[in-house]
């Protein structure tokens, strides 16, 4: 279960109920013509399930993700939160960047023999994606005409030049729904297929997802709307929204928020103006000896979400040990680090409180499949609304095919 609350007064004039239903209106009617798809991942995905259920994938120990962006930020946040809580989550081994030690690393530990691929492209032509793609096939010594073919998959757009390249191997591909963004596709089989076969239980996190929208669209989860009024209304005083999350296990749950509000809300709107909403994302209690001190006495730009996680289900305790001329904090022996991370987070969120600073906060009673899926359903929405009430595209991302226009154009210009 997933617990709110807010610091600022939130009195809402007839106007802004308006505008909060009119958005309200306007997300029924995104999700009802299927214009926009991941609304509808937690039923369609349900497919995707029974086609991993059917293949026999249990003699590999080892998922190697190829993929940049929206088709491995996903994979990772939901990786990292809950491999602590889920037996036997077989190895994850990621290659993102066209950064060659990272990509040198992470080649030298593929187990072959062990190993399923996934190569993940929506476009079927992310040129980092691609480039690292040719380099396993290469350093794997892969037979793409022989056995090794079973060992891959192919997760990208039907119709892609990817889908074309796996049914010409006749390597099993699954097809992201083409009214899915990248961005979005956490819910598809972008992750559920990888985070199935490497053992986590995605039935629930699209369960917890499901059940989340469905709240929302029943008009159970209204405070959803009331803070994307909020952080848009005050998007000239207060254009950084930071995401403190305390937990080093949502460090990448952090950096797929960043992704989707960024690329998501940074654009043109209909007037022509420059808009947007620029994320920052911080661990607890780590970067309260960094960045905090910029929130609270640095300029007044802005918001803070906190998340935290109530029980850890871990005792892990600090001992009733006294160290000479540090006795000052014997105060906090016996006590759990439980206690201890989410003391900070209180106590740093009272802190910009009473800076004056404008604060939310999401609790997670414990750290469960369910409630992973419907943290990840609650941003996409804050998200969606966000960009109806900016008067923007929210799903495309014209600023990302310029770079690409322009390297593709450079590279070419250097062969």
């Amino acid at each position: 279960m997933l617990n709110f609350d807010r610091s600022f007064d939130f009195q809402m004039t007839q106007t802004e109920k308006t505008k909060i239903n009119e958005t309200f209106k306007a997300l029924k009617e995104e999700m009802s013509s299927d214009e926009i798809g991941y609304y509808k991942l937690p039923q369609s995905s349900q497919e995707i399930i029974k086609k991993v259920e059917a293949l026999h994938v249990e003699d590999f120990s080892q998922i190697v993700i190829i993929g940049i962006g929206g088709s491995s930020l996903g994979i990772k946040a939901v990786d990292q939160i809950l491999r602590p809580y889920t037996k036997n989550a077989k190895e994850i081994l990621y290659l993102e960047n066209s950064d060659p030690v990272s990509i040198n690393l992470t080649l030298k530990k593929i187990k072959k023999e062990k190993a399923l691929f996934f190569v993940i492209s929506k476009s079927g032509g992310t040129i980092e994606t691609t480039s690292i793609f040719k380099t396993v096939i290469h350093y794997c010594s892969l037979d793409l005409n022989g056995d090794d073919k079973n060992r891959i998959f192919a997760i990208t757009d039907s119709g892609s030049a990817l889908s074309d390249f796996a049914k010409g191997y006749e390597i099993t591909q699954f097809n992201i729904p083409l009214n899915v963004g990248g961005r979005f596709s956490v819910l598809s089989a972008v992750g559920v297929a990888p985070l199935m076969m490497a053992g986590f239980d995605m039935s629930s996190v699209l369960r917890g997802a499901g059940d989340f929208i469905e709240r929302f669209f029943g008009g159970s989860e209204t405070h959803l709307l009331e803070k994307a009024y909020y952080l848009n209304s005050k998007s000239k005083e207060t254009p950084i929204n930071v995401l403190f999350s305390y937990a080093d296990r949502l460090e990448n749950f952090t950096k797929w928020f960043v992704q989707l509000w960024a690329e998501s809300l940074g654009k043109i709107d209909t007037n022509g103006s420059h808009v947007g909403l620029t994320p920052v994302g911080l661990i607890g209690a780590v970067d309260q000896h960094s960045f905090l001190q910029l929130v609270i006495e640095g300029t007044r730009d802005k918001t803070v979400t906190f998340i935290k996680i109530e029980d850890f289900k871990d005792d892990l305790k600090i001992p009733d040990v006294t160290l000479k001329n540090i006795e000052k904090t014997n105060f906090i022996n016996g006590k759990t680090f439980n206690t201890l991370i989410n003391a900070q987070c209180d106590a740093t969120m009272q802190s910009l409180i009473d800076a004056k600073v404008s604060t939310d906060i999401i609790t997670l009673d414990f750290v469960s499949p369910q409630n992973i899926g419907a943290l990840i359903a609650y941003f996409e929405l804050l998200t969606s609304a966000a960009g109806v009430m900016m008067h923007i595209n929210t799903y495309n991302q014209p600023g990302v095919e310029l770079g690409k226009q322009i390297l593709y154009k450079n590279l070419q210009m250097e062969s």
